[in-house]
């Protein structure tokens, strides 16, 4: 028995998950760290009544940025450990302008596996999964010298009363 590519297709495997540092918020012109949680994935299924093993493992992962930039690389990424921000990642991305991006992923699987308890044996082929799509938002950033604190000027830039909008004040 083979597992075609075709059937490695078809299987249930899992997409990997997107994750962006700061949770889904960036700055405009900044490095956003954005990457994929994707980890070996096995599975079983029954083919022609014999139980068959399936090992997924990531090869590939093609990312899209929703601005029209898109990127293949061939590690996942990982978390800024350090509190970190602006870092350039082997995954991250620039976005130039501000707005709402969705982030696509698609991962693409190499394969083997092993039919009832047998050697693992390659799958003569690959797969690829799509992800959930993630959502980023961009915001710019305004710079003000100021020579006060709010103590000293209430009403200065940054300054937020929380009587604002109350009718006492």
């Amino acid at each position: 028995m083979i597992l075609t590519a075709a059937e490695f297709q078809r299987l249930p495997i899992p997409g990997s998950t997107i994750e962006m540092e700061l949770n889904g918020f960036t700055l405009r012109n900044a490095h956003t760290n954005i990457y994929a949680e994707s980890d070996v994935r096995e599975l079983t299924t029954t083919i022609l009544g014999s139980e068959v093993r399936v090992r997924a493992t990531p090869y590939e992962y093609r990312w899209s940025y929703g601005d029209g930039q898109a990127r293949t690389t061939y590690e996942p990424g990982a978390p800024l450990n350090d509190g970190s921000f602006d870092t350039e990642t082997t995954t991250s991305h620039v976005y130039t302008e501000t707005g709402d991006y969705p982030v696509g992923l698609t991962t693409v699987y190499t394969g083997q596996y092993s039919v009832d308890g047998g050697p693992w044996l390659p799958v003569a082929g690959m797969a690829t999964v799509p992800s959930t799509p993630a959502e980023v938002s961009v915001w710019r950033t305004k710079k003000l010298l100021v020579d006060s604190d709010c103590i000293e000027n209430p009403d200065g830039p940054g300054c937020a009363s929380p009587f604002e909008d109350d009718a006492e004040r």
